[in-house]
């Protein structure tokens, strides 16, 4: 029963990292572009539900909604105004910028909100549990957080391989010169595209900040995460992260069953590993 636990509680946690992968793998997959400051805008969206449910005194399902749509809209105007002026064929520029966005949006945090740790309160959801038997329960937060994964990345689907806009993130993913050709443009194309990859990770955001505790230093450590997720998934897979995050989720449960102080690092190992035996992810598109 003990691993029977653990197995699923990786599997719940697993679907956080999905969330915190999405949005890094449709950026990366469209617009070949690495955000380093990925992590640190999870955090700013954490902090922004902080300030619509003690503040604004929201819902934090109306929170959720209101810091989702603030954080497309502030990352479809960042990649106008900012980051389509840095990409070009050289990936150092968009590395360097949003490295320098990275350690900016820690500062500000830190001076709006201290160093201390935070948490949302989610009125006793993150404490409720279904029992599936005398020694396993699933806690409603966690299996939340699992569905709202498969729901996000069942609609990044959807968009891909449905929509029109899906066929033109699709083509600029093949051959972003072609896109002007269609009437479109890269511009717009790539705005759109970081949009909906800044509503994913206000959604991961919004989650991270009701299952724990977080500060403005957390931000790179969820890059790494969902950077592991990703390539363990295989790029070009949306459904990937799932996986990647799944088994990154299980490795850091069995690792934390061995020692506390070994949780971490079983996610780091169990990602070299899949890297050793597959260079190119469990799920890679050619």
């Amino acid at each position: 029963m003990d691993i029977l636990n653990l197995l699923i509680q990786g599997t719940l946690l697993g679907g956080l990292y999905a969330l915190f992968a999405a949005g890094l793998a449709l950026m990366f997959g469209v617009m070949r572009f690495i955000n380093i400051a990925h992590g640190d805008f999870i955090v700013v969206s954490a902090y922004l539900l902080l300030v619509a449910v003690l503040t604004l005194g929201l819902h934090p399902l109306v929170g959720i909604a209101l810091v989702t749509g603030l954080m497309a809209g502030a990352g479809y105007l960042g990649q106008r105004v900012l980051l389509n002026r840095v990409l070009d064929e050289d990936i150092l520029p968009p590395v360097l910028v949003t490295f320098g966005l990275s350690i900016i949006l820690q500062n500000a945090l830190m001076e709006g909100f201290s160093a201390d740790s935070q948490r949302v309160p989610a009125g006793g959801f993150d404490t409720a549990s279904l029992s599936l038997g005398s020694e396993i329960a699933i806690g409603l937060l966690p299996l939340s957080m699992f569905l709202a994964a498969i729901g996000v990345l069942g609609v990044l689907h959807w968009i891909f391989f449905h929509t029109h806009l899906g066929r033109l993130l699709r083509a600029t993913a093949d051959d972003a010169a072609i896109v002007p050709l269609m009437g479109a443009s890269n511009a717009h194309t790539f705005a759109l595209a970081t949009g909906i990859a800044s509503a994913v990770v206000a959604i991961a955001g919004t989650m991270l900040a009701m299952k724990t505790n977080f500060d403005p230093t957390i931000g790179p450590s969820r890059l790494l995460f969902a950077f592991e997720a990703v390539i363990i998934g295989g790029l070009g897979n949306i459904w990937g992260v799932l996986a990647g995050g799944i088994i990154l989720g299980v490795a850091q449960a069995i690792g934390a069953q061995i020692d506390a102080g070994f949780q971490i690092l079983a996610g780091h190992i169990a990602f070299l590993v899949v890297l050793a035996l597959r260079p190119r992810g469990l799920f890679a598109k050619s």
